[in-house]
């Protein structure tokens, strides 16, 4: 369902080991909003909810709620640094289109 890249990954395993209270992994969710229709909610989470799907990618586990699952089918995450900035990049087969930053997509 989702793909991380071992940078996502390393990112993610630092901010877990990181937390202030015990977290299991990490909650994916698209809601309405953003500049192309719909944007991504990246968090820590406690533990998965009824219905979620689990992904675990090297010892990482991502959550992803029912409603979210269609739109996040088949993506990958990467966590990228440039002169600029640096954050999660969503490669997202089911984007129509997506805004300049890249954090939401239609």
């Amino acid at each position: 369902m989702i793909t991380l890249t071992e940078n996502a990954v390393a990112v993610m395993n630092a901010a877990l080991s990181r937390a202030a209270e015990p977290v299991q992994g990490f909650r994916i969710m698209v809601e309405a909003g953003g500049c192309a229709g719909f944007k991504y909610l990246v968090g820590l989470e406690s533990f998965p909810r009824e219905g979620d799907a689990v992904i675990e990618t090297d010892g990482v586990k991502v959550f992803v709620d029912v409603g979210s699952q269609p739109h996040v089918a088949g993506m990958t995450i990467d966590f990228v640094t440039d002169l600029e900035s640096s954050g999660f990049v969503f490669d997202n087969p089911n984007a129509g289109e997506k805004c300049a930053c890249g954090k939401s997509f239609g």
